[in-house]
């Protein structure tokens, strides 16, 4: 009896199914707090959440996949945060939306995904905009734009989880579309739709399965140097600096400050050349470019590490069109563009130089570009 209610109460009082997906970036890593271009998609990896009001003016979420301390409950007023990391991810959408003048009401909610954790697939980038959506499209009739639910989904991890980031991921999570790949303009906002034609090749992500936790916060450091060199150049960020500008003041900055900022302003033309390729269906053009910012991350940047390093040794060492880290770095995976007739060889490969070195293998995902936030329909 008790198994009859509940089936028959959740085919009347249903909740609505709302879903966001993680992201890829082909090339474009760290450019995007810098103003400057990143060439990001969706990908078939979502989080998925179901969400019904629930006229109490709180919120009560169940997170299937995490197994301990799991269930969260709060108010929606800015004293009411609550204390897990990962509720505050929604907490926040929830505030964010509030401050811009939108309504939130309570609402139960259970989530759950397949977005890698750790693998800089940006899981909260979709967690964050899959909330986003719901909260727009529930409670405020989607008076807010994608664009604007990826802004809320950045002020989120600003203001609530302490990270200073760009707007690529949340971007990305947002607006994907199904086979393409998105240029966007992280000053202007502008965007636009490529479409990935990969005719005898594959997008395959090499997971290592390593995420080295550091003491203090690298991504806000590396952050803060790109500031300093913008300002001491009398600029906003630096995506009008050039390589002159910073040749101009390289004795009055710090040597690690230098090589952030050269990175950064070597990779804003590498995301344009990218772009340039793949309308020319040039994939040589597109691999050179993402062994050429590997590089610049490991050595300029300094946030690969030793594992990561050695994937994209193995990929170059087996032919590989392309390969890079990808995310924000100290784990994660590669990004590689394979011919087909490698792809097999190259997986068979990895997993075994890299199991024979580490203990472990790596987990193997080939991309599928899909859609961003949506509703799932019946």
């Amino acid at each position: 009896m008790e198994n009859k209610i509940k089936a028959e109460f959740n085919k009347h009082f249903p909740g609505t199914m709302y879903a966001s997906a993680g992201r890829i970036n082909l090339i474009g890593e760290h450019t995007d707090y810098n103003g400057g271009f990143v060439f990001p998609g969706a990908i078939d990896k979502c989080i998925m959440a179901e969400v019904k009001p629930n006229g109490l003016g709180r919120v009560r979420v169940y997170a299937i996949d995490i197994p301990e301390d799991n269930y969260a409950e709060f108010g929606l007023n800015e004293e009411d945060a609550p204390a897990q990391q990962w509720a505050r991810y929604i907490f926040g959408v929830c505030r964010e939306v509030i401050k811009r003048g939108g309504k939130v009401e309570g609402f139960d909610a259970a989530f759950a995904g397949n977005v890698p954790l750790g693998a800089g697939l940006s899981s909260s980038a979709a967690l964050e905009s899959c909330f986003a959506f719901a909260v727009n499209d529930l409670f405020n009739e989607n008076k807010f734009p994608k664009t604007e639910l990826a802004k809320i989904g950045q002020s989120t991890e600003h203001n609530y989880c302490g990270v200073n980031c760009g707007i690529m991921d949340q971007f990305a999570s947002c607006m994907g579309k199904k086979d393409h790949l998105i240029r966007l303009d992280c000053r202007s906002m502008e965007y636009e739709y490529y479409p990935m034609k990969l005719d005898g090749y594959k997008l395959v992500l090499v997971d290592s399965r390593v995420k080295h936790e550091l003491v203090d916060s690298p991504y806000n450091k590396r952050r803060e140097s790109c500031e300093r060199v913008a300002k001491k150049l009398g600029l906003d960020t630096l995506r009008d600096a050039t390589f002159e500008d910073l040749e101009r003041i390289k004795g009055e900055i710090s040597a690690e400050d230098y090589q952030r900022a050269h990175f950064v302003i070597g990779e804003k033309q590498r995301v344009l050349d990218v772009c340039d390729a793949l309308v020319k269906g040039d994939l040589e053009t597109v691999g050179e470019r993402m062994y050429q910012t590997h590089e610049g991350l490991s050595k300029e940047y300094e946030v690969s590490c030793e594992e990561l390093d050695f994937l994209n040794d193995l990929a170059k060492e087996y032919g590989v069109t392309g390969s890079r880290i990808m995310g924000g770095g100290f784990g994660g995976c590669t990004i590689n563009l394979v011919k087909d007739d490698l792809h097999d060889k190259f997986i068979e490969k990895a997993k075994a130089e890299f199991k024979k070195k580490y203990g472990h293998e790596p987990k193997i995902y080939d991309v599928v570009l899909s859609d961003g936030a949506h509703k799932v329909e019946e």
